[in-house]
């Protein structure tokens, strides 16, 4: 029987994609490119979305 997969917000900025490796054009020592890592803003890198803030309501 299939297992079912986790239903986890993914992040609407980056698509659950958080870090990017970005080439800067320039080599390191070694031969190898040398990259920037740059992480989404809006989810700190986790790729998953927050939940909404719960507002309680007052019952009268």
């Amino acid at each position: 029987m299939p297992q079912r997969a986790q239903n986890t917000p993914v992040c609407r900025d980056c698509d659950g994609f958080a870090t990017a490796a970005i080439t800067t054009g320039t080599r390191n020592g070694d031969g190898s490119r040398a990259t920037l890592r740059v992480t989404c803003t809006a989810c700190q890198g986790t790729g998953t979305a927050r939940p909404a803030c719960v507002r309680e309501v007052a019952r009268v």
